[in-house]
């Protein structure tokens, strides 16, 4: 019976363990009952000892991943020992040869689907704590969770069917060619949807941008992050028009994130001229009242006032003032070059346009000009 020697817990036990059993006669009915009732109270106190033991164990820990384990071992726990006494009824009853492979077949695939089901349940309930404790590992959070999940589930699926297979004396050589086969198509038929989802796990990691930033990408559009996706990262612009961009492209293009560095505060440049002749140190003493009265503006760093060339025009400067959030920038531009523009106008400062001077040297004379 080489399917019944494949289970060689069963067959320990029944060798070893259950010789007292001929105390009762040779009615392998009643012996079968005897160890199925011995197995359940088994069953019974392994689940007391979990409870009063491994659970008080992992109630004094600092991490919650053991908790979840012992919380969830309890069907599985039970499951597995009584299964195990039906296994071991069965070997007594001497079954025939289909019946025995039948019986245990049974066994082992209620004893893998039990534990599939709390394998999945403990990867949940692990991924999403580590989701909320983003110190721990940072790859794996609320954006990430459902990849993570399917991914785990997937896996422990594949085990599953594996397992069922060996117990089923499934030759499972065959299966996993025409599985490697399937997933090399896949891949192909897939890659740009495989690169997006790489790309968006290596964002995630290098984390370029978060959730809130307001970046400018390499074609012009400026936004804020609203989702970063496993496949696509999504910004909302100014004009509140949502854009979708593939993590693919957003990895391998130039991304200037304009709330990063050490603080979100983002610098406001106000390019003005004024005519040759005017007094400069009143201009900068304009420009720094305009910066210092706007209540948008930050007070560190402070506004400052650089005169930055001799234009063809007029003379060249920029007001350098900073601002809480980048969102801000528009705004506190328009409330700038408002004020600037009054100020220059009460105090007779000109801003100059561009114009050119042409200069005659000589007029033909009027012969010249009618011949």
């Amino acid at each position: 019976m080489e399917y019944i020697e494949n289970t060689p817990l069963i067959r320990w036990i029944s060798d070893h363990y259950l010789s007292w059993l001929d105390i009762v006669g040779p009615n392998k009915y009643l012996q079968a009952l005897i160890v199925i009732v011995i197995f359940v109270l088994l069953a019974k106190l392994a689940d007391f000892i979990k409870w009063g033991v491994l659970a008080k164990a992992a109630a004094r820990t600092s991490t919650k991943v053991d908790d979840y384990v012992i919380e969830r071992l309890h069907r599985p726990l039970k499951s597995t020992v009584v299964i195990i006494g039906l296994g071991v009824a069965t070997l007594l009853l001497e079954l025939p040869p289909v019946g025995q492979y039948v019986v245990m077949g049974i066994l082992r695939t209620i004893v893998i689907f039990v534990w599939l089901r709390f394998a999945i349940q403990v990867c949940g309930d692990i991924l999403g704590y580590v989701s909320k404790n983003r110190d721990r590992i940072e790859l794996v959070q609320a954006a990430t969770l459902p990849l993570f999940t399917n991914l785990s589930k997937i896996a422990l699926i594949a085990l599953a069917i594996y397992a069922f297979m060996l117990a089923w004396d499934i030759n499972v050589t065959a299966w996993l060619a025409s599985a490697g086969i399937v997933g090399l198509a896949l891949g192909f038929a897939a890659k740009d949807t495989l690169a997006n989802l790489f790309a968006g796990m290596a964002i995630l990691v290098d984390a370029p941008y978060k959730l809130g930033d307001f970046i400018i990408l390499e074609t012009g559009e400026r936004g804020e992050v609203t989702d970063i996706g496993m496949r696509s990262t999504r910004i909302l612009t100014r004009d509140d028009v949502e854009i979708t961009i593939p993590n693919g492209l957003m990895g391998n293009s130039k991304i200037t994130n304009q709330s990063g560095g050490p603080h979100t505060k983002n610098r406001v440049r106000i390019k003005v001229s004024c005519a040759y002749g005017s007094d400069i140190d009143h201009v900068r003493q304009l420009l720094m009242n305009a910066a210092e009265e706007e209540p948008g503006v930050c007070e560190s760093p402070e506004p400052r006032v650089r005169f930055r060339s001799f234009g063809d025009s007029g003379l060249a400067f920029e007001l350098l003032c900073w601002v809480r959030l980048p969102v801000m920038r528009g705004e506190i531009e328009d409330n700038l070059n408002c004020d600037i523009y009054k100020r220059f106008a009460q105090e007779g400062i000109e801003i100059p346009y561009p114009k050119q001077d042409i200069y005659v040297r000589h007029l033909p004379s009027s012969t010249q000009a009618q011949g």
